[in-house]
């Protein structure tokens, strides 16, 4: 990577078709509306934030402070995200003039924004899965502190550093080397390595989507060029810009599809990533407000009350030979989860932890009426319940019936309804942190996917065909939960355009790409392991 410099400073041998937009003053109609959602988006924050800590009776300062900080850092990691990926989606349309830079950007964020509000948080709690069970369930301790404050700052110097270089860099790649850091330190720094690492199984799960997603991006993108060039008889769409002139209508309104299809997807998918983590960080410092979710009603109360007698009743028909839960059913079910192996006392035990859940909610007709003093200790109850009850349906271990399978879904639904959830607030912050990194980053990684990929600029229907994979690509990644690079999706699919249209490649920024994808991995690792380990010492 000794060349990124230089690559990263020189512009290609013919001159940027964006030199003239690139010290473009924004209009000031973009900057009212991009000023207007700021300054809106902060109000809804600061009411609801208020809100919350009022209902939650928080008397003391401290968790104001850490509150912020923490929120600062996190959200920090998503405007430095907006450097990277949220740069691509609006990459293609400014680069062919169908947008000016600057509707472009804050077009993108809106889009964004939307695409955050939709979105289901699937994702983010995927995300948090791989982090070790017992750092989840002591998160306001000091060590879980020193947990998301190593993985954050890990994630984030190393996406300023690849940013500083051109280079589109994941973000996603990123976080999971952080998050994959932090548990192999947890692991080597417990003593006789008696707290978990990371969930292999659920890592391995990501890394295949976060490995198999730019190939996608590659071969359909390239499939879709030829395929295009056989079917679409319109000789302007396989033209590269021409000085500043927008191109046709047709090929304009293609190019605005595919911006606010890739913005809003990633918001859908990339902006879920942090949220997670915010989560966890509200839940340490204010857990009297965000342990549990607070806007269920007694309707959703007393559907989980039923369905928990449900699965206890199941969990009696399977425990082993009359076995018996010890003094601390929580420990025994949390040592299932983190080591994966079936003990003879874990069905009494899951069953007796979810029956002291059961009794705790059961004298409330609200889980945010249960004492503040509780809510902690239910939340981290249902979330080792949750997870045991995921990992025995996935090892078929017991064999439970179809009927009994149903009634631990509804189950495992009922718990991630007041467990994993996501305020509207949080998301707004996320849009608005993604929405600021853009406005602020997007230029060196335009410059990189419209010129220094391929050794011809690109053309229209390139773009667009990269658009629509990542598109697509990003959407069915929600659909399974998964986390994927907008930023390596949209890279490769511009790639698989240029092979696919014999344009060329330029070696040079491939490898460069190439190495950066290679080496984020276990470089945020080593970083943030090392950070959780020199935070350990103050915790």
């Amino acid at each position: 990577m000794a060349d990124m410099a230089t690559v990263a400073q020189a512009l290609p041998e013919r001159a940027s078709l964006l030199d003239r937009k690139m010290n473009q003053a924004p209009s000031p109609t973009t900057i009212a509306a991009f000023l207007l959602a700021l300054t809106g988006g902060l109000s809804y924050i600061a009411v609801h934030v208020s809100r919350d800590l009022d209902s939650a009776a928080v008397t003391s300062y401290s968790p104001y402070f850490m509150l912020a900080a923490a929120l600062l850092i996190a959200l920090g990691f998503e405007f430095v995200n907006g450097f990277h990926d949220t740069a691509n989606a609006v990459a293609t349309v400014i680069y062919t003039h169908s947008m000016e830079p600057g509707l472009a950007v804050v077009w993108s964020g809106l889009c964004n924004l939307a695409g955050v509000l939709f979105s289901t948080g699937t994702v983010a709690y995927a995300v948090i899965t791989l982090l070790p069970v017992e750092l989840i369930l002591q998160v306001s301790s000091g060590t879980g502190f020193s947990m998301v404050f190593a993985l954050l700052i890990a994630a984030i110097l190393w996406n300023l550093g690849t940013w500083w270089f051109g280079l589109p860099a994941s973000s996603s790649h990123t976080l999971v080397g952080s998050i994959l850091g932090v548990g192999l330190a947890n692991h080597l720094l417990s003593a006789h390595g008696a707290s978990s690492g990371v969930d292999w199984d659920q890592a391995v799960k990501v890394l295949k989507a976060l490995l198999f997603s730019p190939l996608v991006g590659f071969t359909l993108a390239g499939l879709l060029i030829l395929i295009s060039k056989r079917l679409v008889r319109f000789p302007a769409l396989y033209e590269a810009p021409k000085n500043s002139e927008p191109p046709p209508f047709p090929i304009r309104a293609l190019m605005v599809l595919t911006c606010t299809g890739v913005s809003f997807f990633h918001g859908s998918n990339d902006g879920q990533k942090g949220m997670g983590l915010i989560m966890l960080i509200l839940i340490g410092t204010v857990p009297t407000a965000y342990a549990l979710n607070h806007g269920l009603g007694p309707d959703q109360l007393q559907d989980f009350l039923a369905v928990s007698a449900q699965v206890e009743s199941i969990l009696d028909r399977h425990a082993a030979g009359g076995a018996k839960a010890g003094s601390d059913p929580r420990a025994e079910v949390t040592d299932y989860v983190r080591t994966h192996q079936m003990q003879a006392d874990t069905v009494p035990a899951l069953r007796q932890l979810i029956g002291n859940i059961h009794s705790d909610a059961a004298a409330y007709n609200e889980f945010k009426a249960l004492p503040p003093q509780q809510q902690t200790s239910v939340r981290n109850d249902m979330y080792v319940a949750g997870e045991a009850i995921r990992l025995m349906d996935k090892s078929h271990n017991p064999a439970f019936t179809s009927a009994e399978h149903a009634a631990l879904a509804h189950y495992r639904k009922s718990v991630d309804k007041a467990t994993k959830f996501i305020p509207d607030w949080v998301k707004v912050a996320v849009a608005l942190a993604l929405g600021l990194g853009t406005m602020v980053g997007w230029k060196r990684v335009v410059i990189t996917v419209g010129e220094r990929i391929g050794k011809e600029h690109l053309t229209y229907a390139q773009g667009a065909s990269a658009g629509l994979v990542a598109m697509g690509t990003i959407f069915a990644a929600d659909n399974f939960g998964l986390p994927v690079s907008t930023t390596h999706i949209l890279a490769s699919g511009v790639a698989g355009t240029m092979a696919a249209n014999g344009s060329g490649l330029r070696i040079s920024t491939i490898r460069n790409i190439a190495a950066g994808w290679v080496f984020t991995l276990p470089a945020a690792g080593l970083l943030s392991g090392l950070l959780y380990w020199a935070f350990r010492h103050f915790a």
